[in-house]
């Protein structure tokens, strides 16, 4: 059982993260959002897939104007998800010209590095505060390795070059980082906003800085912790190093809320980035989302492809019907199911998952062996191996999980 850090709870709307509660996923659409249809679309799509919120670019003028929009259509869609607005540069300016985009937001996201330069920063960080103040907003100060506040990095660049045993530059930026969302957030408190009110994010793109930093913040605050590698990357890579960072820090306890921030394949789907998420933490024991298909990897036992094949299909099977089954049913999102390719290990993981289905391996009687509960329940054979398996599933789900409305 992982033990987690203790951090304040914040409300966003109907969703609360810090102070124990289950550690939330984010993800970001990628749409102009002037564009209303699309990013409509894109945020239900998000939605569907599991993320429990949604940030958006708020960069201009049109986009500010189309937030309020997006918000009545997706709530007539029955999407009740909350939007975080994603400001740099121009937010105070934005927010303070259309008051209803404010309004429509959950949550205000502001760059310390990006909010202004020399004079003008603090009177513009004021400036977006207060009116997160006046609609009641929770705000994340989200500090990024890449938009650093470089008055503050050459500051801190040259106390330490004054020092007798100076630190190194990586370190300095590292505690750059640091120092800017602690000092951030000391200001949006001396300003008015409520500790309660305040998460913090400090993205960087390499998996160790990505620890240090993380580790670094939990020692010195309570705000909650919003965890991700702000470019990730595409593919595997991608996928990769956001689970080697963020499972490390889960795993000391620390984040309470996550995002995935991979790049799309060209015309890929963006929902990829909840599921991952999703994966990590389920594969860590920390939340269930979706039923986990255990599928062996195959070897010279498996020359067919058969059972690849069922896994894929049942694979898929399960995630189209997750959104039914998770508004019908209670508790289906911690259930097992088992895909097995030969003797060597089938029967054994089939009988541990709730359901399983032991295939022959090569050399092997052409007989599929099913597994309820640990009991061997029925044999399959035959073409329609796939499909009868299927059928077994819904079954089971629908005699072993009670009716939300019973």
């Amino acid at each position: 059982m992982i033990s987690r850090r203790t951090a304040k709870a914040v409300k966003i709307e109907s969703v609360t993260v810090g102070g124990g509660a289950p550690i939330v996923v984010q993800s970001m659409t990628n749409t102009d959002t002037a564009d209303i249809e699309a990013t409509v679309e894109q945020v239900a799509s998000l939605a569907r897939a599991g993320s429990e919120l949604v940030r958006i670019t708020v960069n201009n003028e049109a986009a500010a104007a189309a937030v309020a929009p997006i918000r009545d259509r997706l709530d007539a869609r029955g999407v009740r998800t909350p939007l975080v607005g994603d400001f740099h540069f121009n937010g105070h300016k934005l927010l303070k010209a259309h008051p209803e985009c404010a309004r429509a937001l959950a949550k205000l996201r502001i760059n310390p590095g990006n909010v202004g330069r020399g004079s003008k920063r603090d009177p513009q960080f004021a400036e977006m505060i207060e009116i997160a103040c006046r609609h009641d907003k929770p705000v994340r100060i989200g500090v990024n390795w890449g938009s650093l506040d470089q008055d503050l990095l050459t500051r801190m660049m040259d106390e330490n070059s004054k020092l007798a045993e100076p630190l190194t530059a990586l370190d300095v930026m590292r505690e750059t980082i640091v120092v800017s969302a602690l000092q951030s957030a000391q200001r949006a408190e001396a300003l008015g906003l409520g500790a309660d009110r305040i998460v913090i994010s400090a993205k960087v793109s390499g998996v160790q800085d990505l620890i240090a930093v993380y580790r670094n913040l939990a020692k010195r605050c309570d705000y909650p912790l919003h965890l991700g590698l702000t470019e990730a990357g595409m593919g595997s890579k991608g996928i990769v190093a956001s689970t080697a960072g963020i499972g490390v820090l889960l795993q000391d306890g620390i984040g309470d809320t996550i995002r995935v921030s991979l790049t799309p394949e060209p015309g890929g789907d963006r929902t990829q980035e909840v599921i991952v998420a999703q994966e990590i933490l389920q594969t860590m024991g920390l939340r269930s989302f979706t039923p986990m298909v255990v599928a062996c990897p195959g070897c010279g036992r498996t020359t067919s492809t058969y059972f690849q094949e069922l896994a894929q299909k049942i694979q898929t099977h399960i995630r189209h019907r997750m959104p039914q089954w998770r508004k019908e049913r209670v508790g289906v999102e911690e259930m097992t199911v088992a895909v097995m390719g030969c003797v060597v290990n089938g029967p054994g993981e089939s009988k541990h998952a709730n359901i399983g289905i032991s295939l022959p391996g090569t050399g092997e009687v052409p007989v599929a062996p099913v597994y309820e509960d640990g009991e061997k329940t029925v044999t399959l054979k035959g073409q329609k191996i796939a499909e009868e398996f299927q059928d077994l599933v819904e079954r089971y789900i629908d005699r072993s999980y009670a009716r939300r409305d019973a």
